[in-house]
């Protein structure tokens, strides 16, 4: 697909939270009608009551705006128009020379602030004790319909259109070549870069793996698994099982949960922090691994910036099966993290990726730019070092 362009040009971009904005999510937070909860249900049956009241009561009295808004003012931003769609980015230049292009996508719940600890460390390792020869230049995409870059605004909104979109801010940018970065959906935005831009993409290194198992020679794929392929696929099926209900309802009514959690900044909290606590490697207690404000500056972003709906639209719009490539023939690298839920068999994914790099970590989750910084950086550095 080509890009219409429209306004091609680059603005410089700047976070400013409106007082009146930090008024109204007072107010509303104030005012907000707390349902019942069933005694000792923990977290069983969804976002438990004292734990959301307490984090909704924090973000009303403490949360420190002028701090959130030098957290993500802390490195350059722009904004362009992408195929009718305004795109808001992070573009961090590294002062080394001869740094690598590399562009990270995020996926949901998060958002491009998942990647504020890390833009410092891959811009300039140097000035973080590390290698200057490890060095990016450093995009970091909100992906359409999340965050600054604002709600989608038409049918079809998919994931490969999103990715054909990076691949347009990419060149746009003028880095001719590059590596990709990406979970969630944006393992699948990376992947689809690695697959249909392989003139330009040097390698793609994920935090999940898409593939369809129909798509493997093997007539019964589960033949190809070895004890740890059987254990990652089991532990899959029971996350489906259990935990993908969010699928179900945002790939086939976001609008009608969209009212609620775009009036509500409690029922937004209890909706996003719900999934960060499962999905990351925090053994029930998301608070002691990572930092409230973190967590409150990603929620914020949804909040200010009325993109709930949107972004679980995408869910609607995507045809997971449709847009999961059935080979990706660019250097693959894959840092699997213990608490990531989605765990694709090494056996499957050697079927469809050129695996160059496989990585055990030994702590994080979903979210691992935003839980474990340092081992993130430092595996995204490695696999590029031995590529190159």
């Amino acid at each position: 697909m080509t890009a219409d362009h429209g306004d091609d040009s680059i603005r410089p971009f700047e976070v400013a939270v409106d007082r009146d904005d930090v008024s109204d999510l007072r107010t509303r937070l104030e005012r907000t009608r707390w349902p019942d909860q069933l005694p000792d249900a923990g977290w069983e049956y969804g976002a438990e009551l004292t734990y959301l009241q307490d984090v909704c009561e924090y973000w009303r009295e403490d949360f420190d705006w002028a701090a959130f808004e030098d957290r993500l003012n802390e490195f350059e931003q722009y904004v362009t128009e992408i195929d009718g769609q305004r795109l808001h980015f992070y573009h961090v230049r590294s002062p080394e020379p001869d740094a690598t292009p590399l562009v990270l996508s995020h996926g949901w719940p998060g958002s491009v602030a998942e990647f504020l600890d890390v833009l410092g460390p891959l811009a300039d390792p140097a000035a973080h004790g590390g290698d200057p020869a490890d060095a990016f230049h450093v995009v970091a995409p909100s992906l359409p319909g999340f965050g600054f870059s604002g709600p989608t605004s038409e049918r079809g909104y998919d994931v490969p259109r999103v990715a054909d979109d990076v691949a347009e801010l990419m060149d746009r940018l003028g880095y001719d070549r590059y590596v990709a970065q990406g979970g969630d959906w944006g393992a699948l935005v990376t992947a689809l870069l690695g697959a249909n831009y392989p003139d330009r993409v040097d390698a793609i290194h994920t935090n999940m793996l898409f593939l369809n198992p129909s798509s493997l020679e093997a007539e019964d794929p589960t033949e190809l698994l070895d004890e740890q392929g059987w254990a990652d696929y089991e532990a899959t099926a029971e996350f489906r099982d259990g935990e993908t209900a969010y699928h179900e309802i945002q790939a086939t009514k976001p609008q009608s949960l969209a009212y609620g959690l775009s009036d509500s900044p409690a029922g937004l909290a209890g909706w996003i922090l719900e999934k960060f606590r499962t999905w990351s490697d925090c053994d029930g207690d998301l608070d002691s691994h990572v930092d409230r404000d973190r967590l409150l500056d990603n929620l914020s972003v949804y909040w200010l910036t009325g993109t709930i709906n949107s972004s679980m639209r995408l869910y609607y719009e995507t045809d997971v099966g449709a847009a999961t490539p059935d080979a990706v023939d660019v250097p693959t690298g894959h840092a699997r993290y213990p608490a990531e839920v989605y765990r694709t068999p090494r056996a499957w994914a050697a079927e469809v990726y050129d695996i160059r790099h496989w990585n055990e970590m030994p702590a994080g989750g979903h979210f691992a730019a935003m839980e474990v910084p340092e081992p993130f950086v430092d595996d995204l550095r490695t696999f590029v070092g031995e590529f190159g």
